[in-house]
């Protein structure tokens, strides 16, 4: 009785905005309604499969209290989803650092968030799959 344990710790969060500045400049993008994701391979040593990092435009949500929202929801979602991608990163043998940008122009409810968080990790877990030119 294998169990997963889900959790999102500190290492699992892309914070250096070293890494964050490479990664919109030489970054691949792609979008699945409402997110947007930018992402590159890591060619530093992370300890897990992916880095992440999660945005909420200050121009849509004025309110610090529904980004916040917005966010918390969002990262819940990946914390209970991000299995989808690990399998896909370990049997590609790969490390990715990414962030996902929300864009919708309204405040989503949960299962919304879900829905379309795991429709976005299947997305991605089959693109990282496939060979790309950049990476």
């Amino acid at each position: 009785m294998n169990q997963i344990r889900e959790t999102f710790t500190k290492s699992e969060r892309l914070c250096s905005r070293k890494a964050i500045a490479g990664l919109f400049e030489d970054g691949n993008s792609f979008f699945s309604y409402p997110f947007q994701v930018v992402w590159m391979i890591s060619n530093s040593d992370i300890p897990f499969p992916a880095q992440v990092a999660i945005s909420v435009s200050k121009r849509g949500f004025k309110l610090a209290v529904t980004r916040n929202l917005i966010r918390r929801r969002i990262k819940e979602v990946y914390r209970k989803n991000k299995q989808i991608l690990y399998d896909a990163l370990n049997t590609e043998g790969k490390k990715i650092i990414f962030i996902i940008i929300f864009k919708a122009k309204s405040v989503p409810d949960f299962s919304f968030v879900e829905k379309s968080m795991k429709e976005l990790l299947s997305t991605f877990a089959a693109a990282l799959k496939e060979p790309c030119a950049k990476c």
